[in-house]
């Protein structure tokens, strides 16, 4: 298996671990948050505003870019850097976890979907997954595996977990391009021993990087923790961590904690196009009244440009008249919130003083 990724780690602070992930568009310092970009953008913001919050990386969605606009469109069109207007590394997801949300029909061939544009049948495979996956031309792909709901019986649970062994044996064989790392994915559920087998099992195939996946699909923290621990222990150290679909704060530091490196999730420009906002303080709603004629920033700490030029009773305005202007603008502050915890942990770990941190940032962000 060709890779042309490279991790390396710089730093330790007990399990916590600070690195430095390289791919062919560029080099992402660890721990690092990489905003969800469905298909091919993050909604309401541009890459220029990307880059200005501080991203390093970006996800984008295998299964919606396969059927909108086609993986064949966006090969044409210069890959998905070339696509988007992306010229950092880039990461897409296999579309397993259309398995859990979509309910689809499965079998240990793949499963088969239902267009969520136009009703159609749709087909995966791993074999499928990969080649759409190499059509777009990230430079890390995931297998495609098989994630189940929390709670689930035992016995599930392991069949999912042992179908993605298979399939990841498949994609191994199926993957080519020389210039994209294909990596694993660990399953299990929150079961210590069968995370353990998964991770021992998925770490035998030689993958250049791992997601710990079926996770934040409804467990509790105490489980999550758990599972992630039993599966960092069968990992080996020198390749990057990834747990898949995690990104609200504490979650996040609980896992760099653990010795995770790399997180996902649509959790901060999703809750800005509901109005809520992220700080180092506690979260709030902007649609509360008490801030109709507030004139501080959403954030005194923080030096994002909407936080910069804006105050909050300008963006409860813009919210409850339905301006489009505010989702950009609170996604902003919201991604530059989630970043900035990320280059926090980062200096902390550096530092030796990440437990420290961690404790601080829990104990000021007080429900507001």
């Amino acid at each position: 298996m060709s890779d042309p990724v490279r991790f390396e780690v710089l730093a330790t602070d007990g399990p916590a671990r600070r690195g430095l992930l390289g791919t062919p568009h560029g080099s992402v310092p660890t721990p690092a948050f990489m905003p969800v970009g469905t298909r091919a953008t993050v909604r309401a913001l541009d890459p220029d505003d990307l880059r200005q919050a501080g991203t390093g990386m970006v996800l984008a969605n295998t299964y919606h870019l396969m059927l909108r606009p086609g993986d064949d469109i966006v090969e044409r069109m210069g890959g998905l850097h070339g696509f988007m207007g992306w010229d950092g590394p880039l990461l897409t997801d296999s579309g397993g976890y259309q398995v859990f949300s979509l309910d689809p029909r499965l079998d240990d061939d793949g499963v088969t979907f239902r267009s969520t544009y136009d009703g159609s049948t749709v087909r995966m495979t791993p074999e499928i997954s990969v080649a759409v996956q190499e059509r777009l031309g990230a430079d890390i792909a995931m297998v495609l595996d098989h994630l189940v709901g929390l709670p689930a019986p035992l016995d599930r649970v392991r069949e999912a977990l042992q179908r993605t062994l298979r399939w990841s044996e498949r994609a191994i064989e199926a993957h080519r391009r020389p210039d994209q790392a294909l990596f694993g994915i660990v399953q299990g559920g929150v079961d210590p021993e069968l995370r353990a087998e998964s991770a021992a099992a998925t770490a035998a195939l030689g993958f250049p990087g791992f997601g710990i996946g079926g996770l934040s699909v409804g467990e509790e923290a105490e489980d999550r923790n758990r599972a992630i621990a039993a599966t960092v222990a069968e990992l080996p150290a020198g390749k990057v961590r990834y747990v898949m679909g995690l990104g609200d704060t504490e979650g996040v530091l609980d896992a760099v904690a653990g010795g995770c490196d790399l997180f996902d999730c649509v959790w901060p420009t999703r809750l800005a196009r509901h109005g809520k906002v992220l700080t180092s303080a506690g979260d709030f709603s902007i649609r509360r009244a008490e801030f109709a004629d507030d004139p501080a920033p959403l954030d005194e700490s923080c030096r994002c440009r909407t936080c910069r030029n804006h105050s909050r009773a300008y963006l409860r305005h813009l919210l409850m008249t339905g301006e489009l202007l505010v989702y950009r603008l609170l996604s902003i502050h919201n991604l530059t919130y989630t970043l900035g915890v990320m280059q926090g942990a980062r200096d902390a770990i550096a530092a030796g003083g990440f437990e420290a941190f961690r404790s601080g940032l829990a104990a000021s962000r007080r429900r507001v």
